[in-house]
């Protein structure tokens, strides 16, 4: 499956937040937050439109499936964690998954014969896996858990739908990807989206009752 399609699975995530706490949690969310939210995942769709369904191999369907069942497990994951469900520090937990997650994958390369040895895996990958273990997993990750501890779900989720801009504009000053009129509309579309949210939140925090002490 294209990475576009991946992108807009992912996308997908801050909507799974809030309409599982709706069913689960009955969790009250404004017409406007899901208005929001909404909007925030069609401006992704435009960015991602033209290469979102442009490849269906073998594997299509698989691809497809694994990934909507990774999403709706991360969306769980964070609602777990924002709303304690979980004994456990939220940090040694991203540790305990990355620890348990190597040794899985590291199987399953070798049943499937996409393993090659140490010795012969280049000095860019090297780099790339040491980025992502200082920006995406100590740096990235750990704010993350911080504002799912101090932020409603639904504004922490909001990352999934700024990810893919951020990764556009790298992928342009960076690797001088070309920028299209869908991606900038959809950008436009998807900030729409996160400003609805955001001000639906903080809306619904200034109408709250304030509790006065006898």
């Amino acid at each position: 499956m294209s990475s576009g399609l991946g992108a807009l699975i992912g996308a997908l995530y801050p909507l799974c937040v809030v309409i599982i706490e709706m069913i689960v949690f009955k969790t009250k969310h404004s017409t406007l937050t899901f208005t929001g939210l909404i909007v925030g995942f069609a401006g992704i769709s435009i960015v991602f439109y033209d290469n979102a369904f442009s490849n269906h191999d073998k594997g299509y369907a698989f691809g497809l499936l694994l990934s909507i069942i990774a999403m709706i497990c991360w969306s769980i994951g964070t609602i777990l964690v924002a709303r304690n469900k979980i004994n456990i520090n939220p940090y040694y937990g991203l540790g305990w998954q990355m620890f348990m997650a190597s040794p899985v994958i590291f199987l399953l390369s070798v049943a499937t014969g996409n393993h090659i040895p140490i010795q012969h895996i280049p000095l860019a990958s090297w780099i790339g896996i040491a980025y992502l273990i200082g920006a995406g997993s100590m740096v990235a990750f750990v704010c993350f858990l911080f504002s799912m501890k101090h932020l409603p779900t639904a504004i922490s989720s909001l990352y999934a739908y700024i990810n893919p801009i951020v990764a556009m504009a790298v992928g342009s000053i960076l690797l001088s990807e070309k920028l299209t009129f869908n991606i900038l509309v959809g950008t436009v579309i998807t900030l729409a989206g996160v400003y609805l949210v955001n001000y639906s939140m903080k809306k619904n925090i200034n109408n709250e009752p304030v509790e006065h002490g006898s």
